[in-house]
C-alpha cells in the first residue's frame, strides 16, 4: 500500500486545521456566559461560613491573577493555545489545588473500560444478527420475529438508562444505584474488586449495548441484502457451497466493510458519547466529569476535556483514513 506525499501532507493538514478550529471553539464557547466561575465558588465557600470574610473582591482577583483571568481575551487565548502545546491543561477552578490531567486520568480509565467493552459486544451482538436477518435462508423467526426486538434501538440511551436504573437500581435493588465501587471496597486487584468493578459497570455496559446493537444490526442487514445480489454470490452458489461458507465468507465478509468504519468511528465517540449515560447512571467517567465542569464553569476542565475528545475523535478518523486501502483493497490513493 503506498500514498503519494501530497495525499499525506494533505490529511496531516486537515488533521492540524480540525484540532486548531475545535479548541479555538473550545476557548471562545465559555467566554460568552456572563458568569464569573471565580466569585461563584467563592462565594460558595463563603456561604458554607455564614459570612463573606472582609477583603472578599480582593481575594477575587488575586485568584484571578493566579488563573490568568484578569487578561485581555487574546493574552488568554495565546497562552491557552501554548499551554495546549506543551500539554498543560491547566488547574481546575472548582477543585484547586488539582490539575486537569488529575482529574481526566482518574476518570477516563472507567470510561474508556466499560464503553469500549460495551461498544465490541454491541458490535459483534449487532452484526451477527443483522446478518442472519438478512440472509434468505435464516428461519423465520430470525427474519421476521427477531427484528421486532431491534426497536430498542430507537430509545435514546439516557432514557433507556434511567429505566433500568428506576427498575434493576432503586426499585429491585439489584445492582448499585451510584458509583463505580462500593464505599467499603479497598482498591486491590484481586476478585471481589473486580466483581464488585463489574457490578457497578453493569448498568452503563447494559445500556450502550441494548440502544447501539439495534443500529448495528440494521445496517449489516442492508448490507446482507444488498450482497446476496452480486456476481460472486451466485457464482458461490453454482459450485454448490454450503450454507454455512457461502454466508461467512462470501456473504459476511464483503458486507462488513462498512461495519468497520462504523466501528473505529464508534471508538472515536467512545469517551464524547459517555455523558448522558454516565450522568443518568451516576458513573464517574469522564462524561459525569465534563458535566460538573459545565455546570460550574470550570473552563480548566471543560478545555481539557473537550480538548482530549476532539484529539480522540481525530486521532480515530486519520488513522481510518490511511488503513481503509487495507478493509477495502479496490479504495487507492495513488495518483493516476
Amino acid at each position: 500500500m503506498h500514498y503519494s506525499w501530497s495525499f499525506l501532507l494533505k490529511r496531516f493538514g486537515l488533521f492540524l486545521l480540525v484540532i486548531w478550529s475545535a479548541a479555538t471553539l473550545n476557548f471562545l464557547v465559555p467566554k460568552l456566559t456572563p458568569r464569573d466561575p471565580l466569585r461563584e465558588k467563592l462565594l460558595a465557600q463563603a456561604a458554607k461560613t455564614g459570612y463573606i470574610p472582609a477583603g472578599f473582591n480582593e481575594m477575587v482577583k488575586a485568584y484571578e491573577v493566579q488563573f490568568g483571568l484578569d487578561q485581555p481575551v487574546w493574552k488568554q487565548y495565546v497562552r491557552y493555545m501554548n499551554n495546549l502545546l506543551h500539554l498543560d491543561l491547566g488547574y481546575s477552578i472548582a477543585y484547586y489545588p488539582k490539575t486537569t490531567l488529575e482529574l481526566i486520568s482518574e476518570a477516563l480509565p472507567y470510561t474508556i473500560a466499560v464503553l469500549t467493552l460495551a461498544t465490541v459486544v454491541a458490535f459483534f451482538l449487532g452484526t451477527l444478527l443483522g446478518a442472519l436477518m438478512g440472509w434468505e435462508r435464516s428461519s423465520f423467526f430470525v427474519r421476521h420475529i427477531l427484528p421486532s426486538f431491534l426497536m430498542l434501538g430507537a430509545i435514546p440511551a439516557f432514557v433507556f438508562g434511567l429505566i433500568l436504573v428506576y427498575f434493576l437500581a432503586f426499585r429491585w435493588k439489584l445492582l448499585p444505584l451510584t458509583g463505580a465501587q462500593s464505599a467499603n471496597m479497598v482498591s486491590a486487584f484481586n476478585l471481589p474488586f473486580i466483581l464488585d468493578l463489574a457490578k457497578h459497570a453493569i448498568l452503563p455496559a447494559v445500556t450502550v449495548i441494548m440502544t447501539s446493537a439495534g443500529g448495528w444490526a440494521i445496517g449489516m442487514r442492508g448490507m446482507m441484502v444488498t450482497v446476496q445480489g452480486e456476481d460472486y454470490m451466485t457464482f458461490g452458489e453454482a459450485k454448490g457451497l454450503k450454507g454455512w461458507r457461502l454466508f461467512y465468507k462470501y456473504g459476511v465478509r464483503n458486507a462488513i466493510l462498512p461495519q468497520v468504519t462504523g466501528l473505529a468511528l464508534a471508538f472515536s465517540y467512545i469517551v464524547s458519547g459517555s455523558v448522558l449515560v454516565e450522568l443518568v447512571c451516576r458513573y464517574p467517567g469522564i462524561g459525569s466529569v465534563l458535566a460538573d465542569a459545565i455546570k460550574g464553569l470550570d473552563y480548566g476542565v471543560i478545555y481539557g476535556v473537550v480538548f482530549v475528545l476532539t484529539v480522540t475523535i481525530a486521532v480515530a478518523m486519520l488513522i481510518m483514513d490511511l488503513i481503509y486501502p487495507l478493509l477495502d483493497p479496490r479504495i487507492r490513493y495513488e495518483k493516476n
